[in-house]
């Protein structure tokens, strides 16, 4: 086998967890795919020996991350509406080994974040690298990068805790509140909805969705109760699914239109709604 070879081999059998990398960083798909090709074109043109490929490479493709990160700020300063993550549907998602313990919750809690605390905690926390490699990666010392950890987990920390469901329960919740939302059932929605749960919805200007972030069950209830009498025609349900890890499903709307909904659930109580419409984010969500 050649030195391409070899280096090739290298490369591939590190892409899905350099991809699951990215995507947690940015939060785009398309933007972390972008990323990891960038990362093996400058692995490509390596010619020192490298004693650890997976390391090096997942310098590389941090650091890319953390140049895009910059100009992804801008962006989302001046996105038309709420701004979500790309769902990943764990069923459908070709990259299978992007599925961890990351919901859509964290995603939005570490926008919080600084780059190179979200650096620091994702490379620690979620990807077990070495303190002395993240260092190396960051350009900063130890005792530095535990600091950067250290804060980024006190900044996340309330969205840290998992409330598993089985298969069974997470496809009922996703199924009761479909047909209470979109039948405009007022009582039904009142007994699944937590006192002060939220409503993000992502339409990226590109469609309609709400513009704002909906706070509160009563507003909530007003909101889908407003909608659903509206509407001559009901979504059409898809399938459930978990989405960025998250009991939810997939829908077409009246208007013909994809749509992902994510429900983050505590103690049976839906706390909040993510509801994904930017076509560009949906490309690579199956219907079938």
């Amino acid at each position: 086998m050649t030195q391409t070879d070899l280096r090739t081999e290298a490369f591939e059998s590190e892409r899905p967890r350099l991809l699951r990398l990215a995507y947690r960083m940015l939060g785009s798909l398309s933007e972390a795919e972008d990323v990891v090709q960038d990362g093996w074109l400058r692995w490509a043109q390596v010619s020192l020996s490298v004693d650890s490929p997976p390391a090096y490479l997942t310098r590389i493709v941090t650091r890319l991350c953390l140049d895009r990160l910059k100009s992804a700020k801008a962006r989302r300063e001046t996105y038309v509406g709420p701004w979500l993550p790309d769902p990943i549907v764990e069923s459908v998602n070709p990259v299978e080994t992007i599925a961890d313990d990351i919901t859509a919750t964290l995603m939005l809690a570490m926008e919080r974040l600084s780059p190179l605390e979200r650096a620091a905690f994702l490379l620690h926390d979620i990807f077990g690298t070495p303190l002395k490699e993240i260092a190396k990666t960051l350009d900063r010392d130890p005792a530095a990068v535990r600091q950067l950890a250290s804060r980024a987990r006190r900044n996340v920390r309330t969205e840290r805790t998992r409330y598993a469901l089985d298969a069974v329960e997470a496809d009922r919740l996703a199924r009761t509140f479909f047909e209470a939302a979109h039948g405009g059932d007022a009582t039904a929605l009142a007994q699944l909805l937590a006192r002060d749960v939220e409503i993000h919805a992502d339409g990226g200007g590109k469609v309609s969705a709400f513009r704002n972030i909906v706070y509160g069950a009563a507003n909530v209830i007003r909101l889908f109760t407003h909608v659903s009498s509206k509407d001559q025609h009901r979504p059409i349900l898809i399938r459930t699914a978990v989405i960025d890890g998250l009991p939810g499903y997939i829908s077409y709307n009246p208007d013909g239109r994809l749509q992902t909904t994510a429900l983050d659930i505590d103690q049976g109580r839906i706390r909040a709604i993510y509801i994904v419409r930017n076509p560009d984010k949906l490309t690579h969500i199956s219907a079938d």
